[in-house]
């Protein structure tokens, strides 16, 4: 006897598959797909527009207004949601398709679920060339999805309506994969997402994706804990898969019983409360003092849930120790194998605990004086935070101050979003994190992605309402996706948007300026007639840039934001602001708070290093004294090649 089927069309069979999936760990089931956000054209309407319209109550669509943004929805959400809840999203053929790229890499760089549903050219191929489509003369089957391949964890082209179930189903394994998650494409030629296929009736039926927490090798922790007893100045670097894991607390235990300082990655930021002894803050190129001085010195190094970016590693001169061992804890073992490191490839809270019971059984901790070093580094770097987040007495606020002030707007269970700019240097160093539960820091740092924050912060509110939601965007960051404000104002998404302007790129102004190109091409200001490009000649921690002739654009982004929507309030002194951030909290709806900043005020590196070439020949005296000190920086770069099984 036959299973049982049911008649529908693939994209109602799709939509009503995504409606019934969902992930339980830890005994905790929840639903995976909150919804499908998506713009209808012509390579979708008729095919998922109607599945979705015939499934609303099963699966809410949200309209929204550029497809890049929808993405960046999806991908706040999943964060905040530490991997176990996404959005579906779905677009057309044509650029709308194109336009998920960037979104596609952010979530993929950063292992974030999103399952993007883009349309695609017929699957007969009798109306071609369609509207929009790329036709290749060597190749037959490519459309312009095929740019989402090297972007997307797993891409498949449905052009038969059997080809759905196992699609579906593969679809899912990888998001819900903490090793392999990312952007999953499900390309759908717009015929075939119309056309009727049988379904088994169990595909249609609520499912649940086990995640289970791998427990490291028992010969690899057995490894580890001689690494570690055999160390004298053992430093743990926390990533983001402490957050994802829910092992903060088990975090906190280890440190407790070993006295081992954590450094943190941007993704790991606020894995410990800032005011633990043990919470040396940021590390690596933007990070503090306190980390980055005893990464100088560190003998062994426990990376814990991160990929090791540049940033991380401040291009692979943090860590000087000629003998410096790396033990990498990561459920991905591509991560885990890097720097040579002593693979521990388990989930973060399983091998952490069983580290510190380890280590405890034995009494072991960490040698008196580094730890105290490590208490006596992180006193001074809070000390010297207080000092930068303090307003000027006199002068515009600087960036330093608004972060300060925000910070205490968030209090214990407010979050932070961020991604692009000088700002995730200074937020990553200067704020203070509370509660590692409440996830109040998320700074997307994988792609560092321009327009990031407004989108990202309404995922961030859909996946915690019970939080308040602080959208820190620079006036660059701000001009390229600000659309997505119109969503948060039709779905009455309350996120608190503070727009800092600059007049221009600050981030990439400041590294000009290092690299000796004073700023060129970082200004949004127009040159007089006749006059040479703008550049950068400061006399102090000025609005604007004191160039010769240049003019400010006639462009009032403030003005902007109210056009969209939303209620602006104009603040210029440290009082201001943060009434305006107060009385934001009683907002039912996204509310904007627009502040000039100083552009040359920016933080410091202490201790840290980026490698960003600079110009080998150059007529600019200012040049050649950039390249003759990136010479001398990169002599301190390091191959790490020490194997953690040599002898001691």
């Amino acid at each position: 006897m036959s299973a049982p089927t049911v008649r529908l069309t693939v994209a109602q069979a799709l939509v009503r598959f995504l409606a019934v999936q969902h992930v339980e760990r830890d005994g905790v089931r929840e639903r995976f797909f909150a919804g499908c956000l998506g713009i209808f054209g012509h390579g979708n309407v008729a095919g998922m527009g109607e599945a979705l319209l015939a499934s609303a109550d099963e699966l809410p669509y949200v309209p929204a207004f550029n497809e890049q943004a929808m993405v960046h929805v999806a991908a706040g959400y999943a964060r905040q949601r530490d991997r176990l809840g996404t959005w579906a999203v779905t677009t057309s053929v044509g650029p709308g398709a194109t336009n998920l790229v960037t979104g596609a890499a952010l979530a993929t760089i950063n292992r974030l679920p999103v399952l993007l549903l883009p349309g695609d050219t017929f699957a007969t191929r009798v109306p071609h060339p369609v509207l929009q489509q790329l036709e290749r003369i060597d190749d037959g089957t490519v459309s312009v999805n095929d740019a989402l391949r090297p972007v997307s964890r797993y891409f498949d082209r449905i052009v038969r309506p059997e080809q759905l179930v196992p699609a579906a189903m593969e679809a899912m394994r990888i998001l819900t994969d903490p090793a392999e998650t990312g952007a999953v494409t499900l390309a759908l030629p717009e015929d075939v997402q119309s056309e009727a296929v049988e379904v088994p009736a169990a595909f249609l039926e609520p499912r649940t994706w086990l995640i289970q927490r791998q427990p490291p090798a028992p010969e690899g922790l057995a490894r580890a804990v001689e690494l570690l007893r055999a160390a004298k100045r053992p430093l743990l670097v926390a990533g983001g898969g402490v957050v994802y894991s829910r092992a903060t607390s088990a975090l906190r235990a280890f440190v407790e019983q070993t006295g081992i300082p954590v450094g943190e990655t941007q993704a790991g930021r606020g894995a410990l409360p800032s005011d633990h002894p043990g919470a040396l803050g940021a590390i690596g190129a933007t990070g503090t003092a306190a980390a980055n001085r005893l990464a100088a010195d560190a003998d062994l190094v426990i990376g814990v849930g991160t990929r090791w970016s540049d940033f991380t590693t401040s291009s692979k001169s943090a860590f000087q120790d000629p003998g410096v061992r790396f033990v990498n804890v990561n459920v991905c073992a591509f991560d885990a194998a890097k720097h040579a490191g002593l693979q521990l490839v388990g989930d973060a809270r399983v091998t952490l605990e069983a580290l510190t019971a380890a280590l405890a059984a034995s009494g072991h901790r960490a040698d008196a004086a580094w730890t105290a070093r490590g208490e006596r580094e992180r006193a001074a770097w809070s000390d010297e935070v207080a000092r930068l987040v303090a307003p000027r007495a006199e002068g515009p606020l600087n960036q330093a101050a608004v972060i300060g002030a925000v910070n205490d707007a968030a209090g214990e269970r407010g979050v932070v979003v961020q991604a692009a700019g000088s700002m995730p240097g200074d937020l990553h160093k200067l704020w203070v994190a509370r509660d590692p539960d409440a996830k109040g820091y998320h700074v997307e740092y994988g792609y560092s992605t321009m327009g990031y924050e407004i989108p990202g912060g309404i995922g961030v509110k859909l996946a915690a309402p019970d939080r308040r939601v602080f959208v820190l965007v620079g006036d660059g960051s701000y001009l390229m996706l600000s659309g997505e404000l119109v969503t948060a104002v039709a779905e009455r998404v309350p996120i608190v948007l503070v727009l800092v302007q600059n007049h221009g790129y600050a981030s990439i102004g400041a590294l000009s300026r290092s690299v000796g190109i004073a700023g060129f091409g970082t200004h949004h200001r127009v040159p007089a007639d006749g006059e040479a490009p703008v550049l950068d000649a400061p006399s102090g921690d000025g609005l604007a840039p004191a160039a010769a002739g240049a003019r400010a654009l006639p462009v009032d982004l403030a003005a902007n934001v109210a056009s969209l929507g939303v209620p602006v309030t104009h603040v210029a002194t440290d009082g201001e602001l943060r009434a305006a951030l107060a009385a934001a909290a009683d907002a039912d709806g996204p509310v904007a708070i627009h502040v000039e900043v100083a552009r040359y005020g920016n933080v410091g590196g202490y201790d840290s290093w980026w490698d960003v070439p600079v110009a080998a020949v150059s007529d600019r005296p200012e040049v050649r004294a950039a390249r003759a000190q990136y010479e001398q920086d990169r002599t301190r770069q390091r191959i790490h090649l020490e194997s953690p099984f040599d002898e001691q």
